[in-house]
């Protein structure tokens, strides 16, 4: 494997205790949705704070997007992150990545190559990897680009307003 692991450190961390992932996809779109970390600066240890998909009041994240080609929801979680093929380059849980010279765009470059118009040029064009890694699970995307939008609300209420904006356009 030639990929190289770049972490992306420019957007907010996700909540390492329970970011509560969330995605919706179509074959037009795909849209990841996650709690952002949120410690009171106040905070002793002395408590946990337990949050749900309906918690009200939280800071979300809501990633979409730009002509989606292929993702994958799923393992590893943190504690078996050592088993993702590309941990050892660097990957790693609660972070945010960009792959160069990725071998899952080159394997989907591989399948198309026996369209009989397959141009590989073109086919990679505009074809970037990025992985999400949360506490208990990892989202992968190739992708032309993404737009993050952060707010604050639950993940549910961001979730059923992002599908009523998809599915009325």
């Amino acid at each position: 494997m030639e990929d190289i692991v770049n972490e992306i450190d420019t957007l907010p961390q996700s909540s390492v205790g329970a970011p509560i992932p969330f995605v919706i996809a179509s074959e037009s779109y795909v849209v990841l949705f996650y709690y952002l970390q949120n410690t009171p600066p106040d905070w002793d240890g002395q408590y946990v704070k337990v949050v749900g998909s309906n918690t009200r009041g939280e800071p979300l994240a809501i990633i979409t997007f730009k002509r989606c080609y292929a993702h994958f929801f799923g393992p590893p979680n943190d504690e078996s992150f050592s088993g993702h093929p590309l941990a050892s380059k660097g990957l790693g849980p609660y972070s945010v990545y960009e792959i160069d010279n990725s071998s899952w765009i080159k394997e989907f470059e591989r399948r198309n190559s026996v369209h009989p118009y397959h141009n590989t040029e073109k086919f990679l064009l505009d074809k970037r990897h990025f992985i999400f890694s949360f506490h208990d699970t990892t989202f992968e995307c190739i992708a032309k680009d993404f737009e993050i939008e952060t707010k604050v609300g639950s993940i549910n209420e961001a979730v059923r307003i992002k599908f009523n904006e998809l599915s009325e356009s």
